[in-house]
């Protein structure tokens, strides 16, 4: 069984010699993350998140493509290039908006679009290639750009919590300050009872020595 494996590995290394088979897997492990889908506001400036990591250090080889795939149809159209430097649009609808927001160093690949408009709508598309990976991953965001932005449920839940705290703070000064004026009040009352009664007591008093 030994002679077999040994036999094996020199007939493996000599397709790989020859150029019939790559000495690297078929498969790539190269994996890519994002968003998937994001909402962003008309005429704001969105970062599209977009990182990465690979079983083979990443280098100076490492390069990120940013794709655009509109909405409406239509071809696909490049929003930005990263290979050693940056390399943005020289046309199209992205000239002078794609910004380079990433650090290929550090699995990070993301750019930011200025001033997005809703002729933006669409999906995303940032491929990165480490080589030897033997094919680039791709990632997917799909972005809406609305006029406004909806409440999501975390939004909303934090308005209900924040909406809450305030009416539990302004009831606890409501009792605070009630406690405190029926105090006061009860106060004052039985220092004015006192009052009375030392008026008409020196009353009397005064009453009985004329007499």
């Amino acid at each position: 069984m030994p002679a077999l494996g040994s036999f094996g590995l020199a007939v493996r290394i000599a397709l790989v010699a020859a150029g019939i088979i790559s000495p690297f897997p078929s498969v790539s492990s190269m994996d890519v993350y994002t968003s998937k889908e994001l909402q962003v506001r008309n005429g704001t400036d969105p970062r599209l998140k977009c990182t990465f990591s690979s079983y083979v250090p990443l280098g100076d080889e490492v390069s990120v493509s940013w794709t655009f795939r509109p909405l409406s149809g239509g071809s696909d159209e490049s929003v930005f290039y990263y290979y050693r430097d940056t390399y943005p649009p020289k046309k199209g609808r992205f000239l002078n908006r794609a910004v380079w927001d990433g650090n290929a160093g550090r699995g990070d690949g993301s750019i930011i679009i200025m001033n997005i408009q809703q002729t933006d709508n669409g999906t995303y598309l940032c491929q990165v290639k480490n080589p030897p990976d033997a094919h680039g991953e791709m990632g997917e965001i799909t972005v809406s750009v609305v006029t406004q932005v909806k409440f999501s449920e975390i939004m909303l839940l934090a308005l209900i919590i924040g909406i809450g705290s305030v009416v539990i703070i302004l009831m606890v000064i409501a009792v605070v300050s009630f406690r405190y004026y029926r105090k006061q009040r009860t106060r004052s009352t039985a220092v004015s009872v006192m009052e009375c009664s030392e008026k008409l007591n020196d009353k009397l008093h005064d009453s009985s020595v004329n007499a």
